[in-house]
């Protein structure tokens, strides 16, 4: 198993990977990364101060990935962002590698983390709270992710 950064050519992996947990969770809709319009493009998206996007690779095949990115008009918040593995990545730890690369990272520009999902992902839920993570009644604010219903920050 290979935790590194989003190089170019995982751009269609990503993708591939992000709409595959989509559709298994109901999720295949306006009002969420289903139609972000760098949904295959993360390289360049995260390749900015503040962004930073990484994957979980093993043999040639990216199984999971998270981003870090910055939150327009908060400036010491950032969000955990596009956080998705496959079936055969839950339970072997990349989650967990992956969350704790994306908060190191983001201690270094910002104070708090927040992030928006679905209730219906049960283990993804669990797995925030376990990390420290405290449910919000409400999003931060309004975004393009309309359709979420679960939502969390975490200071860092």
């Amino acid at each position: 198993m290979l935790l590194r950064e989003i190089e170019e050519r995982d751009n269609k992996q990503v993708e591939d990977l992000i709409r595959t947990c989509l559709i298994e969770f109901g999720a295949n809709k306006p009002g969420t990364a289903w139609t972000d319009p760098n949904l295959g493009d993360f390289y360049h998206l995260y390749n900015h101060e503040g962004s930073k996007y990484w994957v979980v690779e093993v043999d040639s095949k990216i199984i999971a990935g998270c981003g870090i990115g910055p939150i327009s008009g908060f400036p010491h918040i950032c969000e955990l962002q596009k956080m998705y593995a496959y079936k055969e990545a839950r339970g072997t730890g990349a989650a967990s590698e992956l969350l704790e690369v994306a908060l190191e990272y983001a201690r270094l520009h910002y104070n708090e983390c927040y992030l928006e999902t679905f209730n219906n992902m049960v283990a993804a839920n669990k797995f925030y709270q376990k990390n420290g993570f405290k449910a919000l009644t409400k999003p931060l604010m309004e975004t393009e992710h309309f359709a979420c219903d679960a939502w969390y920050i975490k200071s860092l």
